[in-house]
């Protein structure tokens, strides 16, 4: 029975690499043995999930580093400008 328990941080990181797909069968069989008797881990991983689905369902368009170049060089110069 030893081998099926998990400490809180373990069963977080476990959490985290469910989320990502990669966690193990036997992870995953050991954290739901962990989520049945610790409550706060049961509000991590409900969270974890929650923010997982937002993330997944955004519309968030980030810049390429070469846009991201131009403007950190525009703002340097101004910048420079007001020194």
């Amino acid at each position: 029975m030893s081998n099926l328990k998990l400490s809180c941080q373990e069963a977080n990181h476990v959490c985290d690499k469910n989320q990502y797909k990669e966690a193990s069968f036997w992870e995953k069989v050991k954290l739901n043995i962990h989520l049945i008797y610790c409550k706060a881990c049961r509000k991590y991983s409900m969270r974890n999930g929650k923010l997982s689905k937002v993330i997944q369902s955004s519309k968030v368009e980030v810049l390429d580093t070469t846009a991201k170049d131009k403007m950190k060089t525009a703002f340097e110069k101004e910048l420079a400008k007001h020194q």
